[in-house]
């Protein structure tokens, strides 16, 4: 299985150390983007809220 990297779109192998990174510098950049809030979850979750039973 080969996906891109999310942070530079270069191809990765399932198998590769840094997965699903490139390499260790793609997935610091990953994690400063969270660190800096440039990512962000746009809904918060709803924890307690039961979906109806599917009988």
């Amino acid at each position: 299985m080969t996906l891109k990297c999310p942070t530079c779109q270069r191809p990765v192998s399932a198998g590769e150390v840094y997965f699903p990174f490139c390499t260790e510098r793609c997935k610091l950049i990953d994690l400063g983007n969270w660190a800096t809030e440039k990512y962000v979850i746009s809904e918060p979750v709803n924890y307690g809220e039961e979906e109806p039973d599917e009988e």
